[in-house]
């Protein structure tokens, strides 16, 4: 039998597997599909600013007043909203929408990430393990699932779009255009004709909204509401608007949170970089739309596998090797697509870049959500508002310039903020090791003296007070 908090951990995990593998999706295809006057990525920048407002007061209010498991399914809700937006694309669609989803999904992946952190240091303290061990299990777990929705969400919308008529062959002078090509070809290049019919894009976007609903449905019913008593004690003693709203913020009196910022803001920009550039400039520009979910396929299942792997061995190699391995990664597929000219005839090439791209970002979540986690034990929703918080600025920096910079600079970009990341991240490592967290289980705070504290039997409620 598997434990309650291990299941847990699975209906989570599978829930963002359904949602994702809509957004997913749409956000691989969002410059490709909606290229006209920019408006796909102008969509991503406006999710990725509203994420950044909504860091700031929403997870913390959310989580204290609806607990973890209802406001995930309000997140949810607000990520289907946008699937909505995309039947009918247009600024006064997928701006309001996108809007909608960025409020909701602050308080969406806090909530994620403080039950994961719940549940870890519970396991932990049933099993008699070190609490960051499990942490890192499970959020390897959950990541090895999750990120196995870029396969499923992608090969939908290539299947769909395979099937359209109207497939050209891309002219050799487009192809002069592709990569980090010369900056005038590059930016004046016309993505508009690389739209599929209407009819094909109607039936992708409606598979979208049906397994975001199925998302919704999975948590709502399946999902243990494991911190309900903490969230009943704070409905009752209300604390004031401005120490709630305040919580994000007075984290970054912290040193050790603000040395993180470049790290934490380099996930969003090596995101934000391959389902916005690479798909668009690479892949789309040589092969055509309808290969995007191909090469994003080959991305998510090694972001999925890579996931699951680094979580294990993160326990026997430690944070510090991983990541410096995904920043080599990175740093070696920044450089070689600085000199790549991509040509349909070099068709395993494309699946590398991605396939290289995937592993790293493996290590950079899990690690990066881990070690959130481990170092603000006692004020996890805090924490996770500053991670997505920073994360979204980045996505909202290179969304922002992604329509006017030339590619080959938006290259140099990414490779600043990930020189700036070895050198930052190094000196928390190192201060954590020569004087590591406290976790709950250690801090000399028993579970009887924690406010909200409910054990029946070995069965754990809430582990800590959020």
């Amino acid at each position: 039998m598997i434990s309650r908090n291990f299941k847990n951990v699975l209906v989570v995990s599978v829930g963002f597997l359904s949602l994702f593998t809509a957004y997913g999706g749409l956000q691989s295809l969002q410059s490709s599909l909606n290229a006209e006057q920019g408006m796909g990525v102008a969509s991503l920048s406006v999710i990725y600013a509203s994420l950044i407002i909504s860091s700031m007061f929403l997870p913390h209010i959310m989580i204290k007043n609806l607990g973890c498991k209802w406001t995930v399914v309000a997140g949810m809700a607000c990520y289907v909203s946008y699937s909505f937006g995309n039947l009918y694309p247009g600024w006064y669609t997928l701006i309001p929408t996108s809007a909608v989803l960025g409020l909701g999904g602050a308080p969406l992946w806090s909530a994620k990430c403080t039950f994961l952190t719940i549940a870890g240091n519970a396991q932990a303290a049933e099993d008699g393990k070190k609490g960051s061990d499990v942490i890192n299990q499970y959020f390897g777990i959950f990541f090895f699932i999750f990120q196995s929705s870029a396969v499923w969400g992608n090969l939908m919308s290539s299947l769909i779009f395979g099937q359209d008529s109207n497939i050209a062959i891309i002219p050799e002078e487009q192809l002069l255009a592709c990569g980090a090509a010369d900056c005038s070809l590059n930016l004046n290049m016309n993505s508009t004709s690389t739209r599929p019919a209407q009819e094909l894009v109607w039936t992708l976007v409606g598979c979208y909204i049906g397994v975001g609903v199925l998302a919704m449905i999975i948590v709502a019913v399946f999902l243990d509401n494991i911190d309900r008593e903490e969230s009943s004690h704070f409905r009752e003693n209300r604390e004031p608007f401005s120490k709630t709203f305040l919580a994000t913020f007075r984290l970054l009196k912290d040193w050790r949170l603000l040395t993180l910022i470049p790290l934490t803001m380099y996930s969003g920009f090596e995101q934000s970089f391959l389902s916005g550039e690479y798909t668009k400039n690479y892949v789309t520009c040589a092969l055509g739309i309808h290969y995007v979910g191909y090469v994003m396929m080959c991305f998510g299942a090694t972001n999925s596998v890579c996931s699951f792997l680094f979580g294990r061995l993160a326990r026997y190699t430690g944070r510090a090797a991983l990541l410096l391995f995904a920043a080599l990664a990175n740093f070696s597929c920044i450089i070689a697509l600085l000199f790549w000219r991509p040509h349909p005839d070099q068709l395993p090439v494309f699946f590398v870049f991605p396939a290289l791209w995937g592993m790293a970002d493996a290590i950079w979540q899990t690690q990066t959500n881990a070690l959130y986690g481990i170092l603000f034990p006692r004020h996890k929703e805090a924490a996770f508002a500053n991670y997505r918080m920073w994360e979204s600025l980045g996505f909202v920096i290179a969304f922002a310039y992604s329509t006017f910079l030339c590619l080959e600079t938006k290259l140099y970009i990414l490779l600043s903020f990930l020189v700036l990341t070895v050198i930052t991240y190094p000196i928390v490592e190192y201060h954590e090791r020569k004087h590591p967290t406290p976790s709950i289980q250690e801090a000399g705070h028993p579970p009887h003296n924690q406010e909200g504290f409910h054990n029946d039997k070995g069965k754990i409620v809430a582990q800590t007070k959020l």
